[in-house]
């Protein structure tokens, strides 16, 4: 960012930037972004910054869907209530690895069909299916598209936002002294350079609970998957809700009694 912000600077241009989440756009998935505008004529700050409604607390997830990285455990947890964390385009060696999803007291830890997961990025359902010849591959080229992707209504905000009129008022922007941590908004104008006090959320759009979004049978977590998943809760320090990890060792039993049975 330092490099970038100060390229377009020689260059003469202002510009501003600000991570947002596609939660605030009514999607179930915590997918964190930087958007960053930037022009030689116009002031960016008005698209990007003058909306703000602020991140909706949930006090209570009883009866909640839950999201969660299964392929992590000991560094890092992405955990997300009433949401998905942000769907990746695949693992370090290309595999397809969607979060995880657990819904309280159900004992049933489960995968998000590819389709859905089209839908948690706001696309239409079979969207990617012209890559289908990559399918011998556990659909890895149609994950990575997904994965890869911005939401699409992040994308028609910000297309809608460079055409406002509004005006940003700067009243409790900060400077932002050079070589200081970079915050998740700021802008440089006119060699002026400030935080800006925003959050994440310039709009708040309604949307379905997680569990009521899905449309398709998501796939059961595998044994293995699980396994290696409690295997590094016990290994790390993160602080991991009780109840997960309770529940996903009698996931793990059920599903080690079933590949019994198969036998």
């Amino acid at each position: 960012m330092s490099w970038l912000t100060a390229m377009l600077e020689e260059r003469g241009y202002n510009w501003a930037y600000r991570v947002v989440d596609s939660r605030a756009f009514g999607l179930p998935q915590r997918r964190q972004r930087v958007l960053l505008l930037a022009s030689r004529i116009e002031d960016p700050r008005p698209a990007l910054l003058a909306q703000d409604r602020g991140e909706p607390v949930i006090a209570d997830r009883a009866g909640l869907a839950c999201g969660f990285y299964w392929t992590e455990g000991v560094r890092g947890l992405g955990w997300a209530v009433d949401a998905i964390p942000t769907i990746k385009g695949g693992s370090t060696i290309g595999i397809p690895s969607p979060p995880a999803i657990w819904r309280g007291g159900t004992n049933r830890l489960v995968t998000p069909d590819l389709r859905d997961a089209e839908r948690l990025q706001g696309f239409p359902v079979d969207w990617t299916a012209p890559a289908d010849a990559e399918r011998a591959r556990r659909n890895t080229t149609r994950w990575k598209l997904v994965g890869n992707a911005v939401s699409v209504p992040v994308a028609e905000w910000v297309g809608e936002r460079v055409t406002t009129s509004d005006r940003y008022v700067p009243a409790n922007d900060v400077e932002l002294p050079i070589g200081s941590r970079w915050p998740r908004a700021a802008w440089g104008v006119a060699n002026e350079r400030r935080v800006a006090d925003v959050s994440m959320w310039p709009v708040v759009l309604a949307r379905k609970h997680l569990h009521e979004f899905l449309e398709f049978e998501p796939k059961l977590l595998s044994a293995r998957a699980t396994a290696g998943f409690l295997s590094r809760t016990r290994r790390g320090t993160l602080r991991i809700p009780g109840d997960l990890i309770c529940e996903a060792e009698a996931h793990l039993e059920a599903m080690n009694g079933q590949m019994s049975l198969v036998a």
